[in-house]
């Protein structure tokens, strides 16, 4: 036990540390109780209105000098406006018909019933006992503690936050530093406390939606105090057997698990009754929850810096509900839920009814956006029958280099290879993207129309681009040699090319698979992960107002910065692009036989054409800043009617889905990228910068290191940064 001197010591260092700010809240009170505007703060402080804005709205905090002097300015205020005693009052609680569960949702009976207050959320539980320790060096006072103290006070129900880690010595770690000491040493004991006593949760994120259940992180010692081994025999289907004794306590217990069964993410659950959802989410570390392909070392910290870790990225995205391609797909129903409550004139009933712009009940693709194995194409092609373009629609990112023949001699007398990425590229791609929410309607000959979602079978191979150029309508970057399936992004941007640069051409689809109830259904999982994204990089130090020069120089050590937000910011890109893969998730079980359904197809999400529109659009945007960048960079214009370009337009000699490799004369982007003369980017090219759809430095190699990977066929965009691509994750 520490001695009186020790904790009196440890408190004292704990006064003397960072300047403690109030509620992000209480920020924006004391500001207009002061009647300062936003701008003002800002002009005082030197900095900007959006991020006093993030200050308090609790998605970034103040770092020194201005974190000293925002705390004097408050304390100031707080002096003058102190806060007036107010009563509290609750708000209830009303659960919305259930929505069209997931494969990770419990297997019940769907009923419609009444909006109804939830009385085991409502309710005030009895707080539990709090641990004497305090739960991490300075976790509380990082940002994502500021975050998530604001989303708990905005909810009572969940005062204690979305999750907690438990320990073995039954220490729970909540978000934000607190300690709780829980009791339980049974799974079933578990989830009975965690519903009853531990206030934790998150709030739903649309009003139609569901509130997340509380997630218990189990670390090993967590797992071993509650009869878990420490690994799963079953490797291949990553579940305790039925017969196991922790899996037989809940079954005597009268608790259910999903139909994936106990694995690194378990569900535990009840049936609804009246509308009262009991839930429990368990994420098993030793077992592997928490992929290091995703979320790095995460699982490797300490119990209260992987509270940290989660907390932060549950506040800013979602409660994790399994691998972030899980959590990307989850994200999209709770920001857009497939039903709402509806009354019944009839009857007066609340019953559980459609809502607008969401994707609200599952529908089969055409035969061209389903892979081979969906029922609709194995109906048309026996197994092993290789799918010409004319059969399947193909809208993958590129991979693509150019033959080491067309090199010109100016491009061989430079010295290095520098890689450019862009920020969350299927992410920018999803922004204000139009998709179709309905079924597809086969039609013939028709006329294309860029606002109609669909597939195309048009035969673009007559438009002709530089052979130093990749062609945009193929993931392999070779031109098409006859009429192929297109998604609408891709032939909007063929059209676009004709249009713009007068090509003797003309689109003429030959057949559609079009969807006639089309909306914008992923712009506010767009905005809230964009939001996330940028967010993560400011506390990382990476913001939007930073020169092109001061944005390469914190990007080169910003991870370094902070570990545990390097560890989300890492989560958040891996759930943009696990997200959308979700979208035409294929067959896990072993026990699957070709032209058979399987359950992800039951999903309204299962929405292959939806992956194809945003790969899709994702590829043109990379093509269309690739051809900008060139005709920036070349001195006489390109003549009408034809894309060939100058012998001195810069060039990319390999891509790679969301990366670019160009020959320059010296190391950095700002080496090459094309300015204007007054030193902005020019128009339409890539552009330095944290936002989605802006790049980034990815590395830099020597050019006879890239002409060697050009000669032996390999990518250089796959290895620029001197490791493999896909292997880290980008």
């Amino acid at each position: 036990m520490p001695t009186e001197e020790e904790l009196f010591t440890a408190v004292d260092a704990l006064l003397e540390g960072e300047p403690q700010l109030p509620s992000p809240a209480e920020r924006a009170r004391l500001r207009e109780a002061a009647g300062v505007t936003q701008a003002r703060l800002a002009q005082v402080l030197k900095s900007t209105t959006q991020t006093v804005k993030n200050w308090e709205n609790g998605r970034s905090e103040p770092r020194p000098p201005r974190l000293q002097a925002y705390q004097r300015l408050l304390e100031g205020w707080a002096a003058k406006y102190p806060l007036a005693t107010v009563p509290e009052t609750l708000p209830g609680s009303v659960e919305q018909p259930a929505a069209p569960r997931s494969l990770d949702e419990p297997v019940q009976p769907s009923t419609a019933s009444a909006p109804a207050p939830d009385p085991v959320r409502a309710a005030s539980p009895a707080r539990p006992s709090t641990s004497r320790r305090p739960a991490a060096k300075k976790t509380a006072s990082k940002p994502a503690a500021a975050v998530a103290a604001a989303a708990a006070a905005a909810d009572e129900r969940f005062a204690n936050g979305p999750l907690a880690v438990l320990d073995g010595d039954g220490s729970l770690y909540c978000v934000g530093g607190l300690v709780l000491d829980c009791p339980a040493k049974t799974v079933p004991a578990l989830v009975d406390w965690t519903l009853s006593e531990a206030q934790l949760g998150a709030s739903r994120l649309h009003p139609s939606g569901k509130d997340a259940d509380p997630l218990i992180v189990l670390t090993a010692a967590a797992a071993e105090r509650l009869g878990l081994p420490l690994e799963l025999e079953d490797r291949r289907g990553l579940r305790l057997p039925e017969d196991h004794k922790v899996v037989r306590q809940l079954v005597r217990a009268k608790w259910q698990l999903t139909r994936r069964g106990f694995g690194p993410w378990a569900r535990i659950y009840r049936p609804a009754e009246g509308g009262r959802r009991q839930c429990v989410q368990l994420a098993v570390l030793p077992w592997g929850a928490l992929d290091s392909r995703s979320w790095g070392a995460t699982d490797q910290l300490g119990p209260a810096d992987i509270a940290h870790v989660l907390g932060t990225y549950a506040a800013w995205v979602i409660t994790p509900r399994g691998s972030t391609a899980v959590s990307g797909l989850e994200a999209m129903t709770a920001l857009r839920p497939p039903t709402r409550a509806v009354k019944d004139e009839a009857t007066g009933n609340w019953v559980s009814g459609p809502l607008p712009g969401s994707l609200t009940a599952a529908v089969d693709p055409a035969p061209v956006e389903a892979p081979d194995e969906h029922p609709v194409a194995a109906a048309l092609h026996p197994r092993g029958h290789q799918r010409t373009p004319a059969e399947v629609l193909d809208e993958e990112a590129y991979e693509w280099i150019r033959d080491p023949q067309l090199l010109t001699d100016a491009e061989c007398e430079r010295a290095f290879a520098v890689g450019i990425d862009v920020n969350t590229a299927f992410l920018a791609a999803a922004n204000r993207l139009v998709v179709g929410l309905s079924g597809p309607v086969r039609v013939k000959a028709p006329a294309f129309d860029k606002k109609t979602p669909g597939s195309w079978l048009v035969d673009l191979s007559g438009i002709e681009l530089d052979p130093r150029l990749p062609h945009p309508f193929t993931p392999h970057g070779v031109r098409p040699d006859g009429p192929a399936w297109y998604a609408t992004p891709t032939v909007a941007y063929a059209q676009e090319l004709i249009d713009t640069y007068r090509l003797p051409t003309q689109i003429r689809p030959l057949e559609a698979w079009i969807r006639t109830e089309t909306g914008p259904y992923l712009d506010p999982w767009y905005k809230r992960i964009s939001e996330a994204y940028k967010a993560t990089m400011a506390d990382l130090g990476v913001t939007s107002d930073l020169t092109e020069a001061e944005f390469l120089a914190v990007m080169e050590h910003h991870k370094a910065s902070d570990p545990a937000l390097a560890a989300v910011l890492s989560a958040i890109k891996s759930t943009v692009k696990g997200g959308i893969g979700k979208l035409r998730e294929r067959p896990k079980s072993i026990k699957h036989k070709f032209g058979e359904r399987w359950p992800a197809l039951e999903r309204p999400t299962w929405r292959p054409d939806i992956r194809a529109a945003v790969i899709s659009a994702a590829r043109v945007n990379m093509h269309r800043k690739v051809l900008k960048t060139a005709l920036a960079t070349q001195q006489a214009p390109a003549p009408a009617g034809n894309l060939m370009l100058g012998q001195d337009a810069l060039l990319p000699i390999a891509l790679l889905s969301d990366c670019a490799v160009y020959l320059s004369d010296g190391p950095s982007p700002l080496d090459f990228l094309p300015h204007t003369a007054d030193g902005k980017p020019a128009p339409g090219s890539f552009r330095l910068g944290v936002s989605p759809g802006m790049v980034k430095h990815e590395g830099t190699q020597e050019l006879l290191w890239a002409v060697q990977m050009l000669d032996e066929g390999h990518n250089p965009a796959r290895h620029i940064k001197g490791t493999d691509a896909a292997l880290d994750g980008e």
